[in-house]
């Protein structure tokens, strides 16, 4: 997938106090050491040691740097590899990255670290893919989350199944060949269990999905109702700016607008949406069916309504929910069940929103530890190995031949194989590694 040789590349942002500089490959220590001056040669170090000097061409120093030594196989990568930390300076970095591409190394492309460390078997595909994960999480759950399945918790419970679904078709394959005996090699009981549980761990996991998704991407919440009820005053209220324009004029919002805040430890995508009403103004009419759009992509809608209005009729799809809430409260002392009363204005009740809100979302599996699937080409495969699976129960029950129930195990296994990269193609993996930055 990637040509071999020593590569390099920048592993953090230029402009900082200090900024590190990657390099991995057989020769990299030797490389490094051609631009190297200090006590001692870098090619006499010990893996997993740290040395102080200074970075030359020719007699001109360019900095001062710390540089790390990691021998093979005990790197991220599985490679000799080494790391330069030096200052920041975007200068110095483009300097110390010339230099080293000068004596032998060359620039990495995107993800090529993390796919030399998948190709030596340092981590399999879904690690590799929540290292992207942890590097954008911008939340608690976000990082419980990716820190799991970057551990290999996720992955363990995929292989597990797996190898048990390929002693069975090793067993069923078995038969084949003694077929004019009329053997049993899988045992039938055991095979429908067996089948029946991992049909209901798969399951299990691709219900994880909605919620993974959400808090990898950010909780999707609609703020919906009838025109001025107080939305865009809201969404003010909860970011704290002036993001949304507010007017007494009904129909003043005429697109959503979104902004994201954490609450709690988890991100909230909030979008702000025209009031739905009758209208004869295409442009309003263009920004109510955006609305209706945004609340079909909602995971919570907050349904909000005056003290003497009615709250808008909302067809709820499975796995979304609906907070219902009543604004400028300080107007009426009327409370009744099932809706928080609130002051956009003023930030009464607000809290409380935020309270009910957090509550929507169960993170308490994230921080057990348990594996939850926030990655769609996850879900696409998990859901490939449920409808094998299902039809391997199918099969199994209607006794059908030995060979067909083989096939749908074998499509289980594959499906499965595809996640962690036990099976897959070059084109996933460069479309996964080039989705990542340079660094990686």
């Amino acid at each position: 997938m990637f040509e071999p040789g020593i590569i390099v590349a920048p592993a953090t942002a230029t402009g900082g106090a200090i900024a590190i500089i990657r390099v991995s490959g057989e020769g990299s220590v030797a490389c490094c050491d051609r631009v190297f001056r200090g006590s001692r040669s870098l090619t006499e170090a010990k893996t997993h040691t740290l040395h102080y000097g200074t970075i030359v061409d020719g007699e001109r120093v360019v900095d001062d740097v710390l540089v790390s030594i990691f021998r093979a196989p005990h790197s991220y990568t599985g490679e000799e590899s080494v790391e330069i930390s030096v200052h920041g300076s975007r200068y110095i970095v483009t300097e110390v990255l010339s230099l080293l591409c000068r004596h032998g190394a060359r620039m990495a492309e995107q993800g090529e670290f993390s796919a030399r460390a998948f190709a030596a078997g340092r981590i399999d595909l879904s690690q590799a893919e929540a290292v992207a994960d942890i590097i954008a999480a911008d939340s608690r759950a976000a990082h419980a989350m990716a820190s799991t399945q970057m551990r290999g918790g996720y992955s363990d419970t995929l292989k597990s199944l797996r190898s048990s679904l390929v002693e069975l078709t090793s067993l069923l394959e078995l038969e084949l060949d003694f077929s004019e005996e009329d053997v049993e090699f899988a045992d039938r009981t055991r095979l429908l269990t067996m089948l029946r549980h991992t049909s209901g761990v798969v399951r299990s996991l691709m219900q994880s999905f909605r919620t993974g998704n959400a808090i990898r991407e950010g909780v999707g919440v609609a703020i919906t109702g009838a025109p001025n009820v107080g939305k865009s005053t809201l969404l003010n209220r909860l970011i704290g700016d002036d993001r949304a324009m507010v007017s007494d004029i009904a129909g003043t919002t005429r697109d959503t607008i979104e902004e994201s805040i954490v609450i709690d430890d988890v991100r909230f995508r909030f979008i702000d949406t025209a009031g739905i009403r009758k209208t004869d103004d295409l442009l309003e009419q263009m920004g109510i069916d955006r609305t209706l759009r945004a609340i079909e992509r909602a995971d919570i809608v907050v349904n909000m309504k005056e003290p003497d209005g009615d709250f808008e009729p909302l067809a709820l799809q499975e796995g979304q929910t609906e907070i219902r809430v009543v604004n400028k409260a300080d107007t009426t002392t009327q409370r009744r069940e099932g809706a928080i009363y609130i002051s956009a204005r003023d930030g009464e009740g607000v809290e409380q929103l935020c309270d009910a809100l957090r509550d929507t979302v169960d993170t308490e599996a994230l921080y057990r530890g348990d594996a939850v699937v926030s990655n769609l080409r996850h879900y696409e495969a998990l859901s490939a190995a449920n409808e094998a699976l299902d039809s391997a129960v199918q099969a199994l029950s209607a006794g059908i031949s030995s060979e067909l129930l083989a096939e749908h195990i074998r499509t289980a296994i594959s499906a499965l194989g595809e996640i962690t990269g036990e099976i897959t193609s070059d084109t996933i993996l460069q479309s996964i590694f080039s989705s990542f930055c340079i660094g990686k």
